[in-house]
């Protein structure tokens, strides 16, 4: 099995999670307003995105976009990983190619720990992709641990470029996030990026 054969309730019943879908996780994050080129390159690439409308179109000239810059509003501290393979435990079905994932390191050549939030392309449909982000979650927290950095919060999203669904892993629970964010609130989706790349917020 790799991430992408993980249904939400394949993976809850695997791992013995439990999930809870009514808090707010995200009520307190300030928004952080997108850069004049950030709103260009959106402006400019959205509705292409939209009439391409396949996974890789969206994650090209949308997701990447976005994350680039919470790299640069995060002094290039962080490292993005796309379309990277992730063999963290094999036998129990945690292995595969994440499409993003980020790391609190500078370090762009090789995959360092600590990994603090996955992120999932989906085309058009977000909740086929809860499980799959769960589990790669779940390898990010094995990685960590086993690099002598573990943090027991690790933050996820499934997302098609347009529409953001966030999700936290903590202890035996996956929190998903009562709301759905939308790319005319790019503000508040950079928000939540960014704060889930400071190490202050994820070991909160």
């Amino acid at each position: 099995m790799s991430y992408s054969k993980f249904t939400l309730s394949t993976v809850t019943s695997q791992f013995d999670l439990v999930t809870d879908e009514t808090q707010d996780i995200f009520a307190k994050i300030q928004p952080v307003e997108p850069s004049n080129l950030l709103t260009a390159v959106l402006n400019e690439q959205l509705p292409l995105a939209s009439a391409i409308n396949t996974e890789k179109a969206r994650s090209e000239l949308i997701i990447m976009p976005l994350l680039i810059e919470v790299r640069r509003r995060l002094q290039n501290q962080i490292a993005i990983f796309s379309g990277t393979s992730f063999e963290v435990d094999p036998a129990q079905g945690l292995e595969g190619r994440c499409d993003f994932m980020l790391s609190r390191s500078p370090e762009q050549y090789y995959i360092a720990a600590p990994i603090l939030t996955i992120i999932e392309a989906k085309n058009e449909n977000i909740p086929s992709g809860l499980g799959q982000c769960i589990a790669t979650m779940l390898a990010a927290r094995l990685f960590n641990e086993r690099a002598g950095k573990a943090i027991d919060t690790i933050y996820g999203a499934v997302t098609t470029g347009s529409d953001w669904k966030f999700l936290k892993l903590s202890g035996d629970t996956a929190f998903i996030d009562i709301n759905n964010y939308f790319i005319k609130e790019v503000d508040k989706i950079l928000g939540i990026l960014v704060s889930t790349l400071q190490l202050d917020t994820a070991l909160a």
